[in-house]
C-alpha cells in the first residue's frame, strides 16, 4: 500500500475545564486542542482525514520554568511546523500509513525546535499525534475501510518492521487485533486526591451509572495513600456500587519500588477486598527509566505495574522487559502508530496493554474508542472529557451520546464501525 501525504493543516481550540484535574505537576485548568486535517492519495483515491489531540504540556513537559503559556505557544509552533513540512517529516516518500507514522515518530523525537526551549520526547510525540491519526483517517476513507483492517495484507515497512524480530509488523498487529470490533466499555471516573466523595463521586455513581474509579494518589506517603484508596473503595460501596473497579496512578511522585510495595500491603492489610478490587497501578516512579531503571518484580508480584510516560521509544519498551514491567499504558496522544506498535510489541510478550486517556474529547476520544475496540486491553478504555471538559463534546452530541457522555457507566460506540478513524461520526 503506499500512502503518499499530500498537505496538511492544524486549527487550536481553547478548552476550559469546568473544575481543575490535580496531577503530582500541579493542576490543569484550561488547555489547548489541536485538530489536524491531512489529504492523501492511494492509487487514484484521495482524502481528507482528521485527528485531534489535546496538548496537554503540564502532563507532557512539565518544565517548571516555564509558564503554561510559553509551554502552550512552542507545543502550538511544533504542530505548526509539523503541518508545514509532514511529507518530509514522514520520510518524503508514499507508505503504509504505519510505516509513514513510525517514520514521523522517530523524526519529530529528533527535531530541532528552536526558540531556546526543548519539549520532552513525550510532548513531542503529543504533537505529532494528530497528524498521526488523520493520516490513517484519510487512509482508510480513500480505501474505504476501517484503519484499524489495513494489516490484512502483507506489506513491508522497514521502520516498524525492524521493531520486531520474529515477525513483520502486520504479522504482529493483525495477529493482535481483534477481527469483531468491541463496542462497549465501562466508564472511568477520576477521583482526585481533594475531592469530596459525596459531592463529586456519588452523582456520577448515582445519576450515571459509573463502577470505575481510577484514583490519583500523591506516591508520597504510602499510608495516606493506602487509606486514600481504602476510603474510596468503601465509599462507592456505599453508593450502591456492588463490584467496583479501581486502578491507582501516582504520575511518577512514587519514590521507587519499595514503596509502591509499601503502598500496596498497606491497602490489602487495611482492606482485602480494595486490594482485589485495584487492577493496576501506572507509571510510579520517574519516567526516564533508561537513566533511572528500577527493578519492579516485586511490585508486578502484587499486581500489574504498568509503564505510561516513560513509554516513548522502542529502547524504553526493551528496558521494561529487562525491569520487570508488567506491560504498557498505552495513550493515543503518543501516535496511532507507535501505540499501535507497543500494542503489538506487548501481545507477542504476553505482556499486558491498558489504553489511557488524556481527557481528549470528540475526534481524539473517537479515535481512542475505535483502538480500543480492535486492540484488546485490561482496562477496555479510560476516557474522562465528559468529567472535565464537556463543552468540548458538543458538536457530537447527541448523536454520540452513548460513547461521549453515557448515562448507564458504559461507553457505547455505534454498531457499525466507521471507514477511517472515525471522522465521519
Amino acid at each position: 500500500m503506499n500512502c503518499r501525504v499530500l498537505e496538511a493543516s492544524v486549527a487550536f481550540y481553547h478548552r476550559p475545564f469546568v473544575h481543575p484535574l490535580i496531577i503530582s505537576s500541579g493542576a490543569i485548568t484550561e488547555i489547548t486542542e489541536a485538530r489536524a486535517s491531512v489529504r492523501v492519495r492511494i492509487g487514484t483515491s484521495e482524502a481528507v482525514g482528521r485527528g485531534a489531540m489535546y496538548l496537554s504540556d503540564l502532563w507532557a513537559w512539565p518544565e517548571p520554568s516555564l509558564t503554561h503559556e510559553d509551554r502552550d505557544r512552542v507545543l502550538r509552533a511544533l504542530c505548526e511546523r509539523i503541518a508545514g513540512d509532514l511529507m518530509s517529516i514522514c520520510g518524503g516518500e508514499p507508505a503504509h500509513p504505519l510505516e509513514l507514522g513510525v517514520r514521523a515518530h522517530e523524526e519529530v523525537l529528533s527535531l530541532s525546535v528552536g526558540a531556546g526551549a526543548d519539549p520532552t520526547p513525550l510532548a513531542r510525540a503529543m504533537c505529532l499525534s494528530p497528524f498521526d491519526a488523520a493520516t490513517h483517517d484519510a487512509a482508510g476513507l480513500a480505501l474505504g475501510r476501517p484503519s484499524m483492517t489495513l494489516y490484512d495484507e502483507p506489506c513491508a515497512m522497514p521502520a516498524a518492521d525492524r521493531l520486531f524480530a520474529d515477525a513483520t509488523a502486520c504479522q504482529a498487529i493483525a495477529g493482535m487485533i481483534r477481527t469483531r470490533p468491541r463496542r462497549a466499555f465501562d466508564a472511568w471516573l477520576v477521583v482526585g486526591e481533594a475531592d469530596n466523595l459525596t459531592g463529586t463521586v456519588l452523582p456520577w455513581v448515582r445519576d450515571r451509572g459509573y463502577r470505575a474509579f481510577k484514583l490519583k494518589i500523591l506516591g508520597r506517603d504510602a499510608e495516606a495513600d493506602a487509606a486514600r484508596t481504602v476510603e474510596v473503595f468503601q465509599a462507592v460501596r456505599s453508593f450502591g456500587v456492588h463490584r467496583p473497579r479501581l486502578t491507582a496512578d501516582s504520575n511518577g511522585a512514587t519514590p521507587g519500588p519499595d514503596a509502591a510495595v509499601e503502598y500496596l500491603e498497606r491497602v490489602r492489610g487495611l482492606d482485602p477486598e480494595a486490594f482485589d478490587a485495584l487492577e493496576y497501578i501506572e507509571q510510579p516512579t520517574g519516567r526516564d527509566i533508561l537513566a533511572q531503571p528500577h527493578d519492579w518484580r516485586g511490585v508486578a508480584a502484587l499486581k500489574p505495574v504498568l509503564l505510561d510516560e516513560g513509554l516513548t521509544d522502542a529502547r524504553a519498551m526493551a528496558a521494561a522487559v529487562e525491569q520487570g514491567w508488567s506491560g504498557f499504558a498505552l495513550k493515543t496522544c503518543k501516535g496511532h502508530s507507535f501505540a499501535l506498535v507497543a500494542a503489538a510489541w506487548a501481545h507477542r510478550r504476553g505482556m499486558a496493554v491498558a489504553l489511557q486517556d488524556l481527557t481528549n474529547p470528540g475526534l481524539a476520544a473517537i479515535h481512542a474508542g475505535i483502538f480500543a475496540a480492535y486492540v484488546p486491553t485490561i482496562n477496555g478504555i479510560e476516557l474522562n472529557s465528559a468529567q472535565f471538559t464537556p463543552a468540548a463534546n458538543e458538536e457530537w452530541l447527541p448523536r454520540l451520546r452513548p460513547f461521549l457522555a453515557p448515562q448507564d457507566g458504559t461507553h457505547r460506540l455505534p454498531a457499525d464501525m466507521p471507514n477511517g478513524l472515525g471522522s465521519t461520526l
